[in-house]
């Protein structure tokens, strides 16, 4: 059985995410969603709320598994006999980020290999940290995020 995995924060994930999970998981028998504890930054939510809400989200494709890990990618990857990471890429400017870290995890794993995919280009403009700070606001987030994710950044940054 061929598996994929797409680490990442997904705080939140959102409708780019959700178009790449779909895409890739119609190339591989099994793709696994790793949830990082270790976001490195002030999370919206915590990772149980962010597991709970990517499982939520990609609740219709059956072939993909929710998981939240701490660590080294490439660690999880190997624990979990997955030999492909999924990185997407919106953007140019996230391909020198996502380069480098391709070359590390290749250095500290030579045996999984880094794919590439880019969203739909509706939805390029979208990351986590602008729908966070949109919401944040109090705009309408509606057609960036699931239903279920709209809701839960309603909540989180409600006016008190």
């Amino acid at each position: 059985m061929r598996s994929l995995l797409y680490p990442g924060t997904f705080d939140p994930i959102t409708n780019g995410h959700h178009d790449l999970i779909r895409r890739a998981a119609n190339l591989f028998d099994r793709l696994v969603v790793a949830v990082a504890a270790d976001t490195g930054k002030q999370s919206a939510f915590t990772l149980e709320q962010r597991v709970a809400l990517v499982k939520k989200v990609v609740a219709d494709v059956p072939n993909v598994d929710v998981m939240g890990f701490s660590g080294l990618t490439v660690e999880f990857a190997r624990s979990h006999g997955i030999t492909a990471i999924l990185r997407g890429l919106r953007a140019v400017s996230d391909f020198e980020f996502e380069f480098q870290m391709a070359a590390m995890n290749r250095h500290l794993g030579p045996e999984v290999e880094t794919l590439f995919l880019t969203p739909a280009e509706h939805f390029t403009f979208i990351s986590s940290s602008l729908v966070r700070q949109v919401a944040s606001l109090g705009a309408d987030v509606s057609e960036l995020v699931h239903p279920e994710v709209a809701a839960a950044l309603q909540e989180r940054y409600k006016q008190k």
